[in-house]
């Protein structure tokens, strides 16, 4: 069979299903180029919403380390996964902190809020919300019309009719279909993480003293900031005479052989003149 007109039977086909699959869902003066998401609004009134909290936690720098642990040990007991976590812990100047990522359900949230809220003071608690419903729609339209046309490029394969030429280049078709295919699938997963599981950020800082413990580490901070700048600047100073002394070994015989030569010509100018001679007859 010759494979032009395998083709085009095939996409004829093909356009003849879809068709008859749009017509069932489709209103009568919907555009044929986008009926499958026009559809899926109308008849999925779900909407797909990516939610995420991010917390701050003030807790004392002693029992930060602990409350950090608590909160990843507490993740397993509840329908929940840790996506990330890191800790710091005091070095020279820097404060400790800790950063926790979880991914839970819509039904275990108020648990970990809760059980967050009892390892330390609650700083601040900002709430995102994106709606992913057209994301999730057209990817799921994309899902269904991949699958299609795949299954029936896999049927043209099992057909007696076709020729060596016309196999390979269905299944040249076949393969790229099945790359996009898996591709949108990915997606859709992705989506679904982020749709189905609402997104937690915990952030732990160091609490600050207060009272005269406070004014006190004001103190402290300003002298190790002054410190800091004393050595700064004798820094820049150094390299800067380090920078000069090239030109000092030119500059300094240029200013001696300058003064030098200055003073012998006010040494000429000061010396007095001598006397004329007188001549007589």
């Amino acid at each position: 069979m010759n494979r032009k007109f395998v083709i085009l039977i095939f996409s004829a086909l093909t356009s003849i299903a879809t068709g008859c699959s749009y017509k069932k869902v489709a209103p009568a003066t919907a555009p044929m180029a986008e009926p499958m998401v026009l559809t899926a609004f109308a008849g999925s009134p779900q909407r797909y919403i990516a939610e995420r909290h991010k917390l701050e936690v003030i807790t004392s720098e002693s029992e930060l380390q602990k409350s950090w642990e608590s909160a990843v040990a507490f993740c397993p007991t509840i329908q929940c996964e840790v996506v990330s976590s890191s800790i710091t812990t005091r070095a020279g100047d820097s404060v400790p902190s800790g950063v926790i990522s979880f991914r839970v359900t819509l039904d275990d949230l108020k648990k970990l809020l809760g059980f967050v809220e009892k390892l330390g003071k609650i700083a601040r608690h900002t709430t995102d919300r994106e709606d992913k419903t057209t994301a999730v729609v057209d990817t799921e339209a994309r899902i269904k019309n991949l699958t299609g046309f795949r299954d029936n490029l896999r049927a043209m394969l099992t057909r007696p009719s076709a020729t060596v030429k016309d196999l390979v280049e269905i299944q040249k078709q076949l393969t790229d279909t099945q790359s996009e295919l898996d591709s949108e699938t990915a997606q859709r997963k992705i989506l679904a993480n982020e749709t189905e599981k609402i997104a937690v950020e915990i952030a732990f800082r160091v609490e600050r003293p207060s009272g005269n413990a406070g004014g006190l580490a004001q103190v402290w901070d300003a002298l190790r900031e002054s410190g800091s700048t004393l050595g700064e600047s004798t820094a820049s100073l150094i390299t800067a005479i380090v920078a000069i002394i090239p030109w000092l070994i030119l500059i300094v015989p240029a200013v001696w052989l300058l003064a030098k030569a200055w003073r012998m010509v006010k040494l000429r100018r000061n010396r007095p003149a001598a006397p004329a001679s007188t001549s007589s007859d």
